[in-house]
């Protein structure tokens, strides 16, 4: 059951995208009836970032990305035990970290990595610049579409982590289960969703062009919204 604290906007149908920046032009026109407040645009790197930029200049709402790693359990990284953002955000799944009875030097070792490798694609995607504060604003956090769904959990914990007050997930695809498992996600306040299609099956199935995104392009976009505030 989704919480009455937070709204759900999709409808099962099939839409194809002709580019990112296509999907972006029309998930900024399907934002225009969200109560947003004092909007961030949030692109998940790398894919997201093209998606996001037409969604912030349409909104009038700074660009910027979140970068968040996974912290994975020794032995089984894709096992999650928690993951960590930008300004010290960290958040741990309590429950996996003590059945796998990690230690805190164990711990410690292992977000020292991906700390490392977090600050090294900020500093790549962002060029020195410092991140847009989240504090006290609705963090509107863009992919070009979920699969699991994970990333998009994780991406959500840490905003609020950071201080957003609300999160809004904004994505052009998705599949059904996953949507309602996020939707159900306390870190998740809106979703807006522009195709659920029945029998779902890849997120670039959903684009005529779905050209991996480099480092540069989400850099140029970045930099381009920076200069334009």
């Amino acid at each position: 059951m989704i919480d009455d604290r937070r709204t759900a906007r999709w409808a099962h149908d099939m839409e194809h995208f002709t580019n990112r920046a296509d999907a972006g032009r029309r998930l900024a026109a399907a934002l225009e009836g969200v109560d947003l407040g004092r909007p961030v645009v949030l692109g998940l790197p790398r894919g997201g970032v093209p998606v996001a930029a037409p969604v912030a200049a349409a909104l009038g709402a700074p660009l910027d990305v979140l970068v968040v790693r996974k912290l994975g359990v020794p032995g089984q990284p894709e096992v999650a035990m928690g993951a960590i953002g930008e300004q010290g955000a960290r958040v741990l799944n309590d429950d996996i970290v003590d059945s796998v009875y990690v230690s805190p030097g164990e711990l410690r070792d292992i977000e020292r990595v991906e700390r490392a490798e977090l600050e090294a694609r900020v500093a790549r995607f962002r060029g020195g610049a410092p991140p847009v504060l989240l504090e006290g604003r609705t963090a509107v956090i863009v992919d070009d579409g979920v699969a699991t769904g994970a990333t998009a959990r994780v991406a959500a914990v840490v905003a609020k982590a950071r201080g957003a007050s609300r999160v809004v997930l904004a994505i052009p695809v998705g599949p059904s289960d996953s949507l309602g498992s996020l939707a159900a996600d306390p870190a998740i306040d809106e979703i807006v969703c522009l195709s659920v299609p029945r029998g779902f099956m890849a997120v670039g199935m959903h684009y005529l062009d779905f050209a991996q995104t480099t480092d540069a392009q989400v850099a140029e976009l970045l930099a381009a919204a920076r200069a334009g505030d």
